[in-house]
């Protein structure tokens, strides 16, 4: 049985999730921990008791010099951890950084050749471990995957706001795949993030995703109850802050149509980077330079990316602070798995007088959107559409 089908019905009222907000915005206690990673510093901070104990997490932050600061809050996806690599990248554009493990996970230095693929192990005061916790949708909620992990990551932003080279009124927040996931569910749920900006992750997940057999061996009442609770869909709408989206056109976990459901509830603008066949991992992840100029632009005053302002079926209207160099339309005549289908990119004429692109829709096409690059050679995208 299709879940599309058999979680037909709406099934979103709010969840009561019992976060206390308040007491998650102070800075929670820390713990050294060792680091032979260079240039970032480990530590554990206390989280949100798990079967009645007390938990840690660990975490990789780094302050560059510089006085008061803009910062990041960094959450990765399935199968990964705290990344040292990451946090050093943002130090390198002069951000201070924070990148918590979500799992109860520790890991271990990264070989030079390897840094996004660091052995881990479990810590014993660490949380349930990932990804999803389908299979533990009865225990208590306190006792589950996603409150520990949002949790972790709203206890890692006020850990480096207590940073004095920080500036608390300028951190952004962005992740990867499963972290995408968690940073849609935190838009809703801390509002003193700046901007976020998930690459790959959505919500919508019982209707279209890699979890659809997840949910189909839960049963119907039990996918229900797991929906209610952790689908980023119930707490989207909540948001407020600008968001960019990045994935690929064939995303493997989360498709096309429930993305643009997702990236349609919150209340705040929103940009779209869309990638024909875009990879999908940790580095392929936190690479896009998309995500860099768009936290410049907000916690430093840098140019924005472009915005498109208007579609119509065969064209798209669009504002830009710098000049677009290229525009092209992007289309699939297939049907079925969106994972799985072929798409095609053409040359859109360009008109930048009247900051238009059009470009004519094959006949036959089942889905379009279009592209815009900018000199710096960063993206932004339409919405797409299907016939």
């Amino acid at each position: 049985m299709k879940l599309a089908l058999l979680l037909a019905a709406p099934l979103f009222a709010h969840a009561a999730i019992p976060w206390d907000f308040k007491a998650l915005s102070q800075t929670p206690k820390v713990f050294e921990a060792k680091t032979e990673e260079p240039g970032v510093h480990a530590v554990y901070f206390e989280s949100v008791p798990f079967h009645g104990k007390p938990t840690r997490v660990f975490a990789y932050y780094g302050i560059p010099s510089g006085g008061k600061l803009p910062a990041m809050v960094l959450v990765h996806g399935g199968g990964g951890t705290a990344f040292a690599e990451w946090v050093r990248l943002w130090n390198q554009r002069g951000y201070a950084a924070i990148a918590m493990d979500t799992c109860g996970n520790v890991p271990e230095k990264a070989s030079p050749d390897k840094p996004w693929s660091p052995q881990k192990k479990h810590h014993e005061d660490g949380g349930p471990e990932g990804w999803g916790g389908f299979a533990h949708v009865d225990d208590a909620v306190t006792d589950q995957w996603t409150y520990h992990a949002v949790a972790a990551v709203v206890l890692a932003h006020s850990l480096l706001r207590s940073f004095p080279e920080v500036d608390k009124g300028r951190i952004g927040l962005t992740s990867i795949s499963w972290g995408g996931y968690l940073t849609d569910i935190v838009s809703g749920v801390d509002p003193r993030f700046r901007f976020a900006a998930p690459v790959y992750g959505c919500g919508y997940l019982g209707e279209d995703s890699a979890w659809l057999k997840n949910f189909a061996d839960l049963g119907k009442a039990r996918a229900e109850k797991w929906l209610s609770l952790w689908d980023p869909s119930v707490y989207l709408a909540n948001g407020k802050m600008p968001m960019l989206w990045v994935t690929g056109t064939n995303d493997f976990a989360y498709p096309f149509p429930s993305l643009r459901k997702s990236y349609r509830l919150p209340r705040g603008p929103r940009t779209l980077s869309i990638r024909v066949r875009m990879p999908h991992g940790h580095p392929q992840g936190a690479k896009p330079e998309e995500i860099a100029a768009f936290a410049a632009a907000i916690l430093q005053h840098g140019v924005p990316l472009a915005r498109i302002t208007a579609m119509r079926r065969d064209s798209i209207r669009y504002n830009s602070r710098g000049a677009i160099v290229k525009a092209e339309l992007n289309y699939t005549r297939d049907s079925g798995r969106w994972q799985d289908r072929k798409w095609v990119t053409v040359p859109a004429r360009l008109d930048t007088g009247a900051r238009r692109a059009t470009a004519e829709v094959p006949q036959g096409a089942t889905a379009w959107f279009f592209n815009l690059t900018d000199e710096r050679g960063l993206v932004v995208s339409s919405e797409h559409r299907t016939n």
